[in-house]
């Protein structure tokens, strides 16, 4: 049967939007919230909340204390880690804690891709004295969330896009021919729906194609390079078998020079040894 890819894009948009076969948000998270959109709320009020919940405090504490935020001292409370964090990452974290649940059990490598991309981004925001840099590295643990999307709500889907990939198909072409948009447009339009700033919706939209940001290009290209020097130091899966390929356009965009990039790569190698050793452990806990 011949799939009209338009047709199929307005069904995929639809199911999106009831985030059907989605794990659904436990009622304190959706408390949480509420209370995170409400200005008059205080961060120890949200603390309060939070510290009630066992599983909650453990995963933000686990997220705030893992490598790709690089925190030099251990993140022991939650207030602290809001205060280190920032209102919107910490809302992030406690949107997306179940759906980080399903990457460690359904993919580990796709997981392990994630968190390198999320270093690696935070790097590189350093190097160019970005602002509130916990936000990129959160984008880039965000990028492929489209991925997981596809792998949960649309699991028949999915396993006719993975049979073109091994066919030799572009993964993002094999995407948009089996579902009619990319996991990138995915990702975005489920943040979107979960009301997450534009800045880091834009960076998850444009990751593989730069020509698709408005206002927040620095920021994509950034999650593109960061993309890229995670595929191409092999760590972690994705559905691509070799490197994706890297815009040109970023050295322009970032203003680095290849002995700033390889000064980069150089400042990941540690923090992907951290990573592993936080990988390696929640494998442990699901066995």
């Amino acid at each position: 049967m011949i799939i009209d890819p338009a047709e199929k894009r307005k069904e995929v948009k639809k199911k999106l939007r009831k985030l059907e076969g989605l794990p659904t948000l436990p009622p304190v998270v959706q408390k949480l919230i509420l209370m995170v959109e409400d200005e008059r709320t205080s961060l120890n009020q949200i603390a309060e909340v939070i510290e009630k919940d066992q599983v909650i405090t453990t995963k933000v504490l686990r997220l705030a204390n893992s490598a790709f935020y690089g925190f030099p001292k251990k993140v022991s409370t939650v207030t602290q880690a809001m205060m280190l964090l920032g209102i919107n990452v910490l809302k992030i974290l406690i949107m997306t804690s179940s759906i980080f649940d399903i990457i460690h059990k359904e993919d580990v490598g796709l997981w392990e891709h994630s968190i390198g991309v999320a270093a690696c981004s935070k790097i590189i925001a350093e190097r160019l004295e970005i602002k509130e840099t916990q936000e990129i590295a959160t984008a880039g643990l965000l990028h492929d969330l489209g991925r997981v999307i596809e792998k949960v709500a649309f699991a028949e889907d999915y396993k006719n896009l993975i049979k073109l990939i091994q066919e030799g198909k572009d993964p993002l072409e094999a995407e948009k021919a089996v579902l009619g948009l990319d996991h990138a447009e995915i990702g975005a339009f489920i943040m979107t729906q979960w009301n997450i700033p534009e800045r880091l919706i834009e960076a998850v939209l444009a990751h593989h194609n730069l020509q698709l940001t408005k206002k927040y290009k620095q920021e994509a290209a950034i999650i593109h390079l960061a993309n890229f020097l995670v595929h191409a130091r092999g760590y972690g899966e994705t559905p691509y078998k070799s490197v994706p390929p890297l815009n040109s356009e970023v050295f322009k965009i970032l203003k680095l020079s290849f002995p700033e990039i390889k000064e980069i790569l150089f400042n990941l190698e540690p923090r992907l040894y951290e990573l592993k050793f936080f990988t390696e452990e929640l494998k442990r806990e699901l066995v």
